[in-house]
C-alpha cells in the first residue's frame, strides 16, 4: 500500500556548506513554499551564512510531528564536524553531509516528506575523505536499492534523459548495449506515466553517431545497438521512435516528443542548458521517491557573496511540489 505524501513537506538538503547551497536554501524563505519545506543543514552554519548575507531569517529547528511557526524556515539539524568557511572545502564534513542525505531519503520513504530536493555536493572532497562517491544519483540508487536510476533534465516542456552519464566520450560506445538502452527506456516510460502523468508518452531516441550512422558509413552502433532497443520497446507497447540524428531530434522536424533520450552527457545537456540555463532541473527517475535537484555545481568561487542565482533551486522545488501533488 502506498503512502499518501501529498500534504507532507518537501525536504531540501543544503549540499556542500562551502558552496552556494546554503544560500540557495535561505532564499527559499522568500517563496510560496517556505511553510512547506524542511532544510537539512547545520543550523549554526545556516544562521552564520544568513548573517553574512545580511538576511534576517527566522530559523526553527524541525522535529517530526511538531507544528512550525508561520514564516519560519524549518531546519532538520545535521551538525558538521568542522566549522565551514565559504569556498574552503573540508573533508571532515563529508560524512555528516551524507548522513543528512540518508535521513532525508529515509523520511521520504516513510512518508514524512513528500519529495527530496538536493543542493549540489562536491564529489572531490567526499572522495578525499575516503568515501567512494560518484554522485547523488548513484548514492540515492544504492540507498533505495534501485537497479536502474535514470537522469532526466527538465526545462519547461523539454525533457531530456541520458542513456549514459559521466563517462569519457571515448568510453561511451563501449558502454552502450541494447539491453542497457531498453532498461533506460522502460524506466523513462514508466516514470513519465506515473510521476509526470502522461498516459501514452512519446519518446524520441537520438542516434550515437553523426546522421545516426549514415546507414553504417559513419558507425555501426545506431543500426546494431540502438535500433534493436527501440524495436524491442515498441513491441512492449512503448511509444518510441528512433534512432534519429541528434542534430534534428530536438527540432520540430522530429515531431512531438514528451521526452528525448540522448546517448551521452554532452549530447543532451547543451540543449537543456541553452533552453533553460539557470532554471533547468535534474530529476532522478527509477527511484521509489521523488528527487529533483539544481542543474549546477557548488560554485565555491561565489559562495557567500550574495550573487548566486536561485532560479534552478526554485524550479527544482516547484517541480518537486508538482510531482508530489499528483
Amino acid at each position: 500500500m502506498s503512502t499518501d505524501t501529498s500534504d507532507a513537506p518537501l525536504v531540501v538538503t543544503a549540499g556542500e556548506p562551502a558552496g552556494i547551497g546554503p544560500e540557495l536554501c535561505l532564499g527559499l524563505a522568500d517563496t510560496e513554499w517556505a511553510d512547506n519545506l524542511v532544510i537539512v543543514a547545520d543550523i549554526d552554519m545556516l544562521a552564520e551564512r544568513a548573517k553574512l548575507l545580511g538576511r534576517s531569517i527566522d530559523i526553527q529547528e524541525y522535529r517530526a510531528g511538531e507544528n512550525s511557526k508561520s514564516h519560519a524556515l524549518r531546519v532538520l539539524a545535521q551538525p558538521l564536524k568542522k566549522k565551514s568557511e565559504c569556498g574552503q572545502l573540508d573533508a571532515a564534513n563529508a560524512a555528516p553531509l551524507l548522513d543528512g542525505l540518508r535521513r532525508a531519503v529515509d523520511g521520504c520513504r516513510k512518508g514524512e516528506f513528500g519529495a527530496l530536493v538536493t543542493a549540489p555536493l562536491q564529489k572531490s572532497i567526499i572522495i578525499d575523505a575516503g568515501i567512494p562517491f560518484t554522485g547523488h544519483t548513484e548514492f540515492l540508487a544504492e540507498l533505495t536499492n534501485t537497479p536502474k536510476p535514470v537522469m532526466l533534465l527538465v526545462a519547461g516542456d523539454l525533457r531530456v534523459a541520458l542513456a549514459s552519464t559521466h563517462l569519457p566520450l571515448r568510453e561511451v560506445a563501449d558502454y552502450l548495449t541494447t539491453q542497457k538502452i531498453v532498461d533506460v527506456l522502460q524506466v523513462l516510460h514508466a516514470d513519465l506515466q506515473h510521476k509526470f502523468q502522461f498516459d501514452d508518452p512519446e519518446i524520441v531516441v537520438c542516434g550515437l553517431n553523426p546522421h545516426a550512422g549514415e546507414g553504417g558509413h559513419l558507425g555501426w552502433e545506431d543500426a546494431e545497438i540502438i535500433a534493436p532497443a527501440v524495436a524491442q520497446c515498441a513491441q512492449m507497447g512503448i511509444n518510441v521512435r528512433g534512432p534519429l540524428p541528434a542534430d534534428t531530434a530536438f527540432t520540430p522536424t522530429a515531431g512531438h516528443a514528451d521526452a528525448v533520450l540522448a546517448m551521452f552527457h554532452d549530447q543532451g545537456l547543451p540543449v537543456i542548458k541553452f533552453a533553460g540555463f539557470g532554471s533547468a532541473v535534474n530529476v532522478t527517475l527509477g527511484l521509489p521517491i521523488i528527487r529533483t535537484s539544481v542543474d549546477h555545481g557548488t560554485a565555491l568561487d561565489i559562495a557567500g557573496k550574495g550573487i548566486a542565482d536561485n532560479g534552478s533551486m526554485i524550479a527544482a522545488v516547484r517541480l518537486a511540489a508538482d510531482l508530489a501533488s499528483t
